[in-house]
């Protein structure tokens, strides 16, 4: 499984890298900017990220607004439904507006920080994806 965790607090990022590792190949964005950079190179190289986890809060470009292009990338080249890349929106907020508006843009889980190890591995479940070398 390809993922990119797009994270801009070291910390943060680090935990997830551990935490996802288990589940495949981790590429690494420090912003929405680099996010969309990502996985735009990687749909034009013929490959896609099977999961994003997009942090909401992020300098340069929000993860809300890194996931409208992802979703209006994904359907200019006619992905979607199941085939859509699974996004798991981080954020320190429980913001009832933020969690709807992430679900409103095409968001497939949300999880408030700090993510706890049980939390993520069952959003994943949930989300049908499996460690590597179990599916």
């Amino acid at each position: 499984m390809n993922i990119l965790i797009v994270e801009d607090n070291f910390a943060s990022r680090k935990l997830l890298h551990v935490l996802l590792s288990k589940y495949g190949q981790c590429d690494i964005a420090v912003n929405g900017r680099e996010c969309v950079e990502a996985f735009k190179a990687a749909l034009s190289q013929g490959e896609r990220y099977d999961l994003i986890c997009l942090d909401v809060m992020m300098p340069v470009m929000d993860g809300h607004e890194a996931l409208e292009i992802i979703r209006e990338v994904e359907k200019r080249y006619n992905i979607s439904g199941d085939d859509a890349t699974k996004v798991i929106m981080t954020s320190a907020s429980s913001e009832k507006e933020s969690i709807l508006k992430s679900a409103r843009i095409g968001c497939d889980a949300y999880l408030v920080k700090p993510i706890q190890k049980d939390r993520l591995s069952n959003e994943i479940k949930k989300l049908g994806l499996e460690p590597v070398g179990t599916g």
